[in-house]
């Protein structure tokens, strides 16, 4: 065999063994990101979505400081090391939480609303009926959102905020749909909002913390009293948007020293 054949035959021979090397840690590579079907990315969501349920279940029925980080991972059936691998401290798995079911409850909201367009009086009814029986029925939810949240943001409260500003949207939204023209009064508008998100929520939280003694219907009316003051203004400045707004104007009360 010639020199140059010999050189030949040992790189053909070098190549196959490096290639085999990179096939064989690819396979590991892919074995190892690869379980019961599952990249890495896909287990760590998984691993997730057990803390959130478990986290749900814990805080939702013992209540947040009631629960150590070893209570959601007992719950989930997972090791603390998972924990956090996805969140910070319980403070953190909380604030998701938090954020999901207020997502989730303005979903529902939203949709009973949407059911009843565009009559604003049965709009109005059926998007609150839809959150009180939500309250009523998923007592878990009512402890986090309108119990437990108050204490774990006593400190930090971008998170409630964050929620206050994303029900002031909604109504923001409603208000626009019964009175055109909303979007040029919009500061008012805002304080409206917010005073109707307020209102509801503190009565939430009363009925809640009391054991929900009261009738839903009580605690239903007791809303609807505030809304249909608002429906009637806008019904006695008639067709006209601009009207509407310059009574607002015309009846302003100032503040006395």
């Amino acid at each position: 065999m010639s020199h140059s054949a010999a050189e030949n035959e040992q790189t053909t021979v070098t190549d196959l063994s490096t290639e085999a090397k990179e096939a064989n840690a690819a396979a590991t590579t892919t074995k190892r990101r690869s379980f019961k079907g599952m990249s890495l990315e896909e287990r760590q969501a998984e691993r997730r979505e057990r803390l959130m349920e478990a986290g749900l279940q814990a805080y939702g029925t013992q209540g947040f400081f009631s629960v150590t980080v070893r209570d959601i991972c007992i719950e989930a059936k997972l090791t603390e090391r998972y924990f956090y691998e996805s969140f910070k401290n319980s403070e953190a798995l909380f604030d998701a939480i938090y954020m999901r079911l207020i997502e989730e409850l303005q979903q529902r909201i939203m949709t009973a609303v949407m059911q009843a367009a565009p009559d604003p009086r049965m709009m109005i009814q059926l998007g609150l009926t839809a959150f009180f029986q939500l309250l009523r029925d998923e007592q878990r939810v009512t402890r986090i959102l309108f119990i437990d949240a108050i204490l774990v943001h006593e400190n930090d409260g971008a998170s409630i905020y964050k929620a206050v500003k994303r029900f002031d949207v909604m109504t923001q939204s409603f208000i626009a749909l019964m009175v055109p023209r909303a979007q040029e009064y919009m500061a008012l508008v805002s304080l409206i909002s917010t005073g109707l998100t307020g209102y509801v929520s503190h009565l939430a939280t009363r009925w809640a913390i009391g054991g929900f003694k009261e009738p839903m219907d009580d605690v239903l009316n007791a809303c609807m009293v505030i809304y249909e003051a608002l429906l009637l203004s806008i019904e006695q400045s008639g067709k006209n948007a601009t009207d509407f707004w310059k009574m607002q104007k015309q009846t302003s009360y100032k503040a006395k020293s």
